[in-house]
């Protein structure tokens, strides 16, 4: 059965009746509608109650042209339709009256998909799994920075402490932060798995629950939302940049990914070694194989790539293996009887990716070795994952696989914005250029 989109009308009208009861009962005045732009920032727009109804049905309109990457003037006309699916009430809006949310699907004037639409993107990836009768379910780690207020251009930031892995001392006030958040996140229907002091000043990580590719998407744009007023709200600022410091590891976002065949995991094997099935080691294959070209969209900010090759356990080769924390893609030891469990980790992504883009690329891979039944071999001598965004961009733009999967459309649009943010890059000068030379020469 194809991944559900919005035009499975019996259920779709069940959820829609859902939403509608709900904001009567709950007293809620302001429905935000979200979407994402093709580089991955929320926008918004807020509607009354009264008007969801015929957004439900008909959407409501807006000047595609005027977002990021979504139309050219001559086909700015878009819709923007609430997925009754994806509501929730937002916590943090506790006055009367309240608000609630919904993630919108884009589509043409004529209710076609848009193209430019990024949740388009992956649920197109996520239709082609479920025709070779696979369901894609992913697990994210997402690491990100507290500073103390925010950051100054020229001044360097201050993170809230000087905590590291595992901390959890009296001077480290990142737990009752993530205690807030987590609060906030299970509000809104977000399950949490883990949270804790990662390695840097200042870093804290908190990973969500497995759920299938689409709602992870989602979950992870609004958890980046969360977190950003759960720091306004206690007086600190939270930020997302890959590697905002020289010294200190920067914040990924490594994933755990499996297929489903119906109730079993595809990726297991009992006889198998590290328990992983010929399915989950083409799986890999497809990822390492194509893992330069799709590095773009998975670190597609020029600091990205400070990340990768700064050290700290971040992938900088094209490897993979079972306990190896810097590999490009790790196999989690198999626990007895934990069957389900059985997964693999990919660990290029950083936390500023576009989770839809990025996914969506990132399981077109897998799924490539999958259906070309790609052979895994050992890690005698690994590539080198792009050194720069530059790199990145050379490697994207010969790939048939990442055209096909942004689309056209999104396709050259990534490539013109990362061209132009490289060139930008390149001709500045930096502090170190500064600090280095102007002394001495």
């Amino acid at each position: 059965m194809p991944f559900m989109s919005p035009d499975n009308s019996e259920q779709m009208s069940k959820q829609e009746d859902f939403v509608l009861r709900t904001l009567e009962e709950r007293n809620i005045r302001f429905v935000r509608l979200w979407f994402t732009d093709v580089l991955g920032f929320l926008k918004s727009v807020a509607i009354a109650p009264a008007e969801l109804q015929s957004a439900f049905s008909e959407g409501i309109g807006f000047d595609g042209s005027a977002i990021e990457g979504f139309a050219r003037i001559t086909e700015s006309d878009m819709l923007a339709k609430p997925d009754p699916t994806s509501f929730s009430i937002l916590p943090w809006r506790t006055e009367a009256p309240g608000a609630a949310r919904m993630f919108c699907d884009i589509t043409m004037p004529d209710g076609s998909p848009s193209p430019s639409d990024p949740r388009n993107v992956l649920r197109r990836t996520l239709n082609k799994a479920a025709e070779m009768g696979y369901t894609c379910y992913t697990h994210p780690e997402i690491e990100f920075f507290l500073f103390n207020e925010k950051p100054e251009i020229g001044k360097a930031p201050v993170p809230v402490d000087q905590g590291g892995y595992f901390d959890h001392t009296p001077a480290v006030v990142g737990h009752d932060f993530r205690r807030q958040a987590i609060t906030m996140l299970e509000a809104m229907g977000i399950s949490v798995e883990f949270s804790h002091h990662e390695g840097a000043p200042g870093q804290q990580e908190i990973d969500l629950r497995y759920a299938d590719a689409l709602s992870t998407a989602d979950n992870i744009m609004t958890f980046r939302h969360v977190i950003k007023e759960v720091a306004l709200e206690q007086g600190f600022y939270a930020s997302f940049m890959p590697k905002p410091f020289t010294e200190h590891p920067g914040s990924g976002m490594h994933t755990h990914v499996s297929l489903f065949k119906g109730e079993e995991n595809a990726f297991y094997d009992p006889s198998a070694e590290f328990n992983l099935s010929a399915t989950g080691r083409s799986f890999i294959a497809g990822l390492l194989k194509h893992a330069p070209e799709i590095t773009a969209i998975t670190n597609q900010w020029v600091n990205s790539y400070k990340r990768l090759h700064g050290g700290g356990e971040a992938p900088a080769f094209v490897n993979w293996g079972p306990s190896d924390r810097g590999a490009l893609v790790r196999v989690p030891m198999y626990k007895p009887k934990k069957e389900n469990s059985t997964r693999i980790e990919f660990r290029s992504p950083d936390s500023a990716c576009n989770p839809y883009l990025a996914y969506a690329v990132m399981l077109a891979a897998g799924l490539a070795g999958v259906e070309g039944k790609y052979e895994l071999t050992n890690n005698s001598q690994p590539d080198s994952l792009p050194a720069n965004l530059d790199e990145a961009i050379a490697a994207m733009e010969k790939s048939a696989l990442v055209r096909e999967t942004l689309g056209e459309h999104v396709f050259e649009f990534v490539l013109r914005n990362k061209r132009a943010e490289w060139q930008d890059y390149r001709r500045q000068v930096s502090a170190y250029e500064l600090d280095r030379y102007l002394p001495v020469l």
